[in-house]
């Protein structure tokens, strides 16, 4: 060990863990975060395995002056979680469980209050009850240590590049598909970020000129303005089916080279072979109606395949006639695509090959392990995590099928997991983990569980700063959700909080948890979701026609039932797909009852719809498509802006449509419908007043390294601080903080309570050792400039 050094021989021997020092690959690979514009100068990241490998860890921070600051596998933006001296990566916490409710409830000592669930401090890490994933620890981590090797082999869960397809594919097929067609109405076509590092001049800078993909078969592709209205759409009845029509002639799918296209990755070079038959041309000569099996139409309710893919396009029928015309753009691998992981795999040589389930319907390649009881669960439970075989799409239909009228048996659920656990993943625990339910005839029909959370991707700190999602709406957000955590305090001690025990850390943790403590175990409740009846719907962005349709979105769910989540959303991109408007629609329930929610929705006449796929689906494909519509990718600058609203009058859509169009690419702007039950809970530190807001809106920016473009961070500024400032309730929810927030911004989250969240800092952390947080104070209650309160950017 070199002089000086001695923090780390101390680390080498007291944690159980790995420990990395800088230099290391594994260094390298653990400090990083989603967003890519953060420069990480720590000195070393620690990988603990347990609530007391923290605390040990934290002791030697304090014992040797150096700042923690702490990695829960989620995806920040702001760079706080690599920020320390010492990097704290909770990645290897990752147990995992979920129960039914006690049968005996256990009363609470002194209190007269009962419980229906086990304590975490009578659950051991690798638990034994119920169902659970466990990981195991890293083998004999202080040996290798010793040895100076770096032998870890490990995925950053932050990087970790994951496909979306899978949660629609007919949106899927849309955003990999042909280019459009000019825009009949004269939009403006939208140009790529553009760099103005040097004495360039954002002003002087020439549009970047639009092009087709497949420009050279312009005379395949080409459409008047009166066939672009009706020809280039895959939109669905109310009846839950989709349609897909497009311009007559086949369409190549070689795309130009868009090198400042955030979303140039989105085009491959060639289609997947869906055949399986050697084709790399594609599936070609689709047009007309898609089989009901690819939303789960009412025509074949039986078979209804989300994320089934077609075998073959050529011969495919359905009721109004054969499919002609068009080649499903979905993209496959490339050894010349550097983002070929993009790609849905197409059928391997020797798979299954399921035949016709009868008129309408197409075949489809499935794998081997499709062909096994859809309902039986995994051998090992663990297996959950990683095996693709276990997301078929035979088995992903013939579960909504089966569970679309299940009743369950409890009214909640509670999971225990780790703060490694990301959500994505825990929600897959409880799908392929489902508990007792009952069909309308009595016999046994098991429901997945859901812990009320944001959609994918995001970490466990989620339930700790807000967590707003598809059934918050109807169960709270998931800080309400929580009934324990245990939790490393500032000074290494090690405590299990509730609403009996450290109350007054219990109110300041949800909703404020990374600047009170380091949670390390969480136990929540999960609520049945047999499905729901959810997807997109997409329309073309029009300045001219938006204010219409973001008005008659807003007027159509005033007064939803809570069973109902809707957002609308502006993006900005790829190239070749312009901008659009997008609805998003969850109705936690069955089809029957939220059909009139949905045709409300799509009665607007304004502009055609491009893309209907709403169906009945597991609430796990609905968690992924917001992702998937966001086209996000880990590594790329971030910029979030949110707030909360009270309103959403006309003027504001009015002034929100054009400074949206002048956005770049790569801009997403999001209005989402609030209310219902997050206003019911009091008991957090966030402010009543932000729970009573009507909106729930963000700026979410993703750009490429390379590119200075000061419009990817001013639009949103200047739209969430001045345009939205007349209907502002205050700051946002917690989660939604984002990089270089300034002091008052983060305060205003926190209306009213600020003042008692102070007072509770100085009792709990007064030293404000977890001062690599979203807290704008230093330790003598100084605001703090939000330049030197993160990591600099490359």
């Amino acid at each position: 060990m070199q002089d000086g050094e001695g923090w780390y021989s101390e680390l080498c021997d007291s944690v159980r863990g790995g420990v990395y020092r800088r230099g290391e690959p594994s260094f390298n690979s653990r400090s990083q975060i989603f967003n890519g514009n953060v420069q990480c100068h720590a000195k070393a990241v620690t990988c603990p395995v347990d609530a007391q490998d923290v605390s040990s860890i934290l002791k030697i921070c304090i014992k040797h002056s150096l700042s923690p600051s702490v990695k829960a596998g989620g995806y920040g933006t702001a760079g706080w979680a690599v920020n320390g001296d010492v990097i704290i990566d909770l990645s290897n916490l990752l147990d995992i469980h979920i129960a039914p409710p006690l049968q005996n409830p256990v009363e609470i000592e002194d209190s007269g209050l009962w419980k229906d669930y086990t304590s975490i401090r009578d659950m051991p890490v690798t638990s034994s009850k119920g169902k659970s994933a466990v990981a195991d620890p890293i083998a004999n981590p202080l040996k290798r240590r010793r040895q100076g090797e770096d032998e870890d082999e490990y995925e950053n869960p932050a990087r970790k590049q994951r496909s979306y397809d899978h949660a629609s594919p007919a949106l899927a097929s849309f955003l990999r598909g042909p280019a459009l067609p000019p825009d009949p109405l004269g939009e403006e076509p939208r140009r790529p970020p553009l760099d103005i590092r040097g004495d360039r001049n954002l002003e002087t800078l020439p549009m970047t000129t639009r092009q087709i993909s497949g420009e050279s078969n312009k005379s395949e592709t080409s459409m008047t303005s009166s066939q672009s209205g009706s020809n280039s759409s895959l939109v669905a009845s109310s009846s839950g089916g989709t349609d897909f029509t497009s311009p007559d002639g086949s369409i190549d799918l070689d795309s130009p080279n868009k090198a400042a296209d955030p979303f140039s990755y989105m085009t491959s070079t060639s289609s997947v072979d869906i055949q399986g038959a050697g084709e790399s041309s594609g599936v070609r000569g689709l047009a007309g109606n898609l089989p009901p099996l690819f939303v789960g139409g009412s025509q074949s309710p039986a078979f209804a395949m989300p994320g089934a893919w077609p075998r073959s396009g050529s011969d495919i029928s359905t009721p109004t006639g054969p499919m002609s015309g068009m080649t499903l753009g979905v993209g496959s691998s490339s050894t010349a695509d550097p983002f070929g992981y993009m790609n849905p795999a197409g059928p391997p040589s020797g798979s299954s090959l399921l035949g016709s389930f009868g008129p309408g319907t197409s075949s489809l390649w499935l794998p081997p392990s499709a062909l096994q009881n859809p309902f039986s669960g995994p051998s090992d439970d663990s297996a959950i995590l990683s095996d693709p075989t276990l997301n078929t799409p035979l088995r992903r239909a013939a579960e909504v099928s089966h569970r679309t009228h299940a009743v369950p048996v409890h009214k909640h659920a509670y999971v225990t997991f780790g703060a490694g656990v990301m959500q994505k993943d825990m929600d897959a625990f409880t799908h392929r983990n489902p508990l007792e339910g009952r069909s309308v005839g009595g016999s046994r029909v098991d429901v997945p569980y859901h812990v009320p959370s944001a959609a994918h991707p995001v970490g466990s700190s989620i339930m700790l700063l807000g967590g707003f999602g598809f059934i918050s709406r109807l169960y709270g957000l998931s800080v309400d959700n929580v009934v324990e955590m245990e939790v490393v305090l500032a000074d290494g001690t090690i405590v299990v909080a509730d609403r009996d025990s450290h109350p007054d850390l219990w109110w300041a943790l949800r909703g404020a948890g990374p600047a009170f403590g380091i949670v390390t175990r969480y136990k929540a409740k999960a609520y049945p979701v047999p499905v729901v009846f959810a997807g997109n719907l997409i329309y073309r962005f029009h300045r001219a026609t938006a204010p219409s349709l973001i008005r008659h979105f807003r007027d159509c769910i005033k007064s939803v039932p809570r069973e109902l989540y809707a957002n609308v959303l502006l993006t900005a991109g790829p190239a070749d797909k312009d901008s659009l408007v997008v609805i998003q629609f969850c109705y936690v329930g069955v089809r029957e009852k939220g059909l009139e929610f949905l045709q409300a929705i799509e009665s607007w006449e304004g502009e055609t719809c491009l893309l209907n796929e709403v169906s009945e689906k597991a609430f796990i494909d609905q968690q992924d498509s917001v992702a998937q519509v966001l086209r996000a990718k880990a590594g790329r600058n971030w910029f979030i802006r949110s707030a909360l609203i009270s309103s959403l009058p006309d003027e504001i859509i009015n002034k929100t449509v054009m400074q949206f169009a002048d956005t770049p690419i790569g801009c997403t702007w999001l209005f989402e419908l609030a209310g219902g039950a997050i206003a019911d809970f009091e008991d957090t530190c966030i402010a009543k007043s932000q729970r009573e807001a009507t909106w729930t809106v963000a700026a979410l920016h993703q750009w490429e390294l390379e590119i200075d473009d000061p419009r990817c961070r001013t639009s949103a500024e200047k739209w969430i601080n001045q345009t939205l400032a007349p209907v502002s309730v205050g700051g946002s929810f917690p989660s939604f903080l984002g990089r270089h927030e300034p002091a008052s911004r983060t305060i205003s989250c926190f209306g009213e309570n600020w003042n008692r969240l102070c007072e509770l800092k100085q009792k709990y952390d007064p030293h404000n050792i977890f001062r690599n947080t979203f807290w704008p104070l230093d330790e003598g209650g100084i605001p703090i400039d939000p330049e030197s309160h993160e990591p600099p950017s490359p």
